[in-house]
């Protein structure tokens, strides 16, 4: 029986409110850019699932066709992909990712 990685990527991002794909984890970061986005969405005082993509070469791979993006990390919240770090922190910056992180009830 073969593993359906995009299944496993789809019901993990629509069934918790916000995700993020990292590199490393949000206490022990392997980036700098997954160390920026754990950060800004710690400063958003949201909780979030964290899934480090070092650990599983599939869903490294998976993610990045999952949302046709080719960097880490990625933001998901509500099951709707939003962008990597940049995105993050251009959004936070101006209140945008704030805004839609109200009532998620993460």
């Amino acid at each position: 029986m073969s593993r359906d990685v995009q299944k496993e990527v789809h019901d993990l991002v629509t069934s918790n409110p916000v995700v993020l794909y990292m590199k490393g984890t949000p206490q022990f970061p392997q980036c700098g850019f997954s160390a920026t986005a754990a950060e800004i969405l710690k400063r958003c005082g949201v909780d979030f699932v964290a899934v480090n993509i070092l650990l599983d070469d599939e869903i490294r791979l998976a993610i990045k066709e999952y949302a046709n993006w080719p960097t880490i990390p990625q933001l998901y919240i509500k099951g709707e992909f939003v962008g990597g770090c940049d995105i993050m922190r251009e959004m936070y910056q101006e209140g945008e990712l704030q805004k839609l992180l109200e009532g998620v009830g993460a």
